[in-house]
C-alpha cells in the first residue's frame, strides 16, 4: 500500500489493478507463501522461489497479494472440505460446501474479503465454487493464461483461471494476466479485450442448447437457469439452438483418466512413492489410488476420445456462438460433521457439480459462469457460456449481458460479508 500511496502523492496515473487486494489459492506460487497444494508435506517437499506468471503480472499492476486460499487436496475433489486446514465454508451457509477444488478463492469474494482472487481450473475447479458461492468464474482458453508457478497437477486440462465479484473485474484482472509475452505453440491469437457497455449492439447471437443434459440438474436450477436463457432472449433477440453433444459421460470419464493419469505421473516418482499415505485425507487416498490403476492404454485411449469430442464441438460451433448450460446440477450441499477430520467422498453431488464442467478442461475450450439467481433455500444458482478456442470477448460480452439482465436479483448478499471500504 506504500506504493500506491507514493503514486497517489506524485499524481502519478494508477492501474486498474493497483492497490486492489487479490486471493491467490494454494496451487499457485505466491511469495513468501508455501505452495502446499492443501496438503500438509508439500509446501515443505517443493519449495516457492518465485511467483506463478499470473501473481507477478498482477503484482506489476500494483496488485496486493492478500495472500493464500484454501483450497481442496491436491485439487482432487468438488466440496472444499480440507481434514488440513478446515473446510471451506459457504458465506451464504456456513453449513453447506463451498465446492472445489478453488473454494477458499470463491468463499473469498463471495464474503467481500477481496474483489479478485485466483484459482485453477482442471475439472471445473474455479467455475464450479463460483457459482456455489455465487460470483463470476472464468477459465480462458488453453494456453491464453501461462502455467509457470502453477502446481503440475494436471499438464494438459488445468491452467489458471479468475473469481470474481463482477463481469467488468473478471475483465479487468484477465488483462493484466494475459500473456501476450511469447509465441504460442497453440497459434494463439492477438488478445481482444470486449468493451462491455457495446455488448447490446452486438450481432444476432446464436446460444447452443442441449435440452436433455440442459434439463439434467435440480428442479430450482433448471427453472431459473431456462428463465435466465429467456430474459437474453427479450433483451437482446439471441436466440437458442437445439444441439445434441454425444457421449458426455465417455468424455468425462475420459477426462478422468487424463486428469488423474497426470497428477500421478507428475507427482509419483518426486512425491507420493515416498509420502506416508496417512498425511492425506481419506478421499484424496482413494482418488490417488484409482488414478494409478489407469493404464498406458487408458491414457492413449482417452486421447482418441479427446479427438472424437473436439469434432463435436467444431460441429456445434459452426452453427452456434456458444454453448449454454446450467454450472452445476445442484447447488451448496450441506457440509457433514463427520468428513470434516477426514474429507467426503459424495459421488452423487460430486456427480452432480461437475456434470458441465468437462469441455472446458477436457477440450481446452473458454468457459465463463455468472450468477442468475437463488434457489428457494437462497443459494446461488449459476449459468455457464462454453465457447470456441479464444473467444474470451465473446463469452465476457455473453456473462455481461447475463449479468445485465439479472440486474438487482443476483445480488443478495450473503449471510457472511465484510466491506471493507466500511469495515463493517
Amino acid at each position: 500500500m506504500q506504493r500506491l500511496d507514493l503514486l497517489i502523492t506524485a499524481g502519478a496515473p494508477l492501474s486498474a489493478m493497483d492497490g486492489v487486494l487479490v486471493a491467490v489459492k494454494d496451487e499457485l506460487d505466491c511469495l513468501p507463501y508455501p505452495t502446499s497444494g492443501g496438503t500438509r508435506w508439500l509446501g515443505s517437499a517443493r519449495r516457492c522461489a518465485a511467483d506463478a506468471a499470473c501473481v507477478a503480472q498482477l503484482r506489476a499492476c500494483g496488485a496486493v497479494m492478500a495472500g493464500k486460499a484454501n483450497m481442496h487436496e491436491l485439487g482432487a475433489g468438488t466440496s472444499g472440505i480440507n481434514p488440513h486446514h478446515g473446510a471451506t465454508r459457504n458465506p451464504y451457509n456456513v453449513g453447506r460446501v463451498s465446492g472445489g477444488s478453488s473454494g477458499g478463492s470463491a468463499a473469498a469474494v463471495c464474503a467481500g474479503l477481496c474483489p479478485v482472487a485466483l484459482g485453477a481450473d482442471g475439472g471445473g475447479s474455479v467455475r464450479m465454487p463460483a457459482a456455489l458461492c455465487g460470483v463470476v468464474g472464468f477459465k480462458p482458453t488453453a494456453g491464453r493464461l501461462s502455467n509457470s508457478g502453477l502446481l503440475p497437477l494436471n499438464w494438459t486440462v488445468g491452467m489458471p483461471g479468475i473469481l470474481a465479484a463482477t463481469v467488468e473485474d473478471t475483465l479487468i484482472a484477465y488483462a493484466a494476466i494475459a500473456d501476450q509475452s511469447k509465441p504460442s505453440p497453440l497459434q494463439q491469437p492477438e488478445l481482444n479485450l470486449p468493451m462491455l457497455t457495446r455488448t447490446r449492439s452486438m450481432p444476432s447471437i446464436r446460444l447452443a442448447k442441449y435440452a436433455k443434459w440442459f434439463d439434467d440438474s435440480s428442479e430450482d436450477i433448471r427453472s431459473l437457469c431456462g428463465k435466465a436463457l429467456q430474459m437474453l432472449r427479450t433483451h437482446y433477440g439471441w436466440e437458442s439452438v437445439d444441439v445434441t453433444v454425444p457421449e458426455i459421460e465417455e468424455m468425462r470419464l475420459a477426462h478422468y483418466v487424463t486428469m488423474g493419469s497426470e497428477c500421478t505421473a507428475s507427482l509419483a516418482a518426486k512425491y507420493l512413492d515416498s509420502m506416508d499415505r496417512s498425511e492425506v485425507g481419506w478421499d484424496v487416498r482413494i482418488a490417488l489410488s484409482a488414478y494409478g490403476s489407469f493404464s498406458s492404454r487408458d491414457y492413449l485411449s482417452a486421447q482418441r476420445l479427446r479427438c472424437r469430442q473436439m469434432y463435436f464441438h467444431e460441429k456445434i460451433f459452426e452453427t452456434a456462438d456458444a454453448i449454454v448450460t446450467p454450472m452445476t446440477g445442484v447447488t451448496a450441499y450441506a457440509l457433514q460433521d463427520d468428513a470434516l477430520s477426514t474429507g467426503e467422498l459424495d459421488y452423487i453431488n460430486g456427480a452432480a457439480l461437475v456434470r458441465y464442467s468437462i469441455a472446458g478442461n477436457f477440450l481446452g475450450l473458454p468457459a465463463i459462469t455468472v450468477p442468475v439467481g437463488y434457489d428457494r433455500g437462497g443459494l446461488p444458482v449459476g449459468l455457464q457460456f462454453i465457447g470456441r478456442p479464444w473467444s474470451e470477448a465473446t463469452l465476457l460480452h455473453l456473462a455481461y449481458a447475463m449479468q445485465e439482465a439479472c440486474g438487482k436479483k443476483v445480488l443478495r448478499k450473503p449471510k457472511v460479508h465484510y466491506d471493507l471500504l466500511t469495515k463493517e
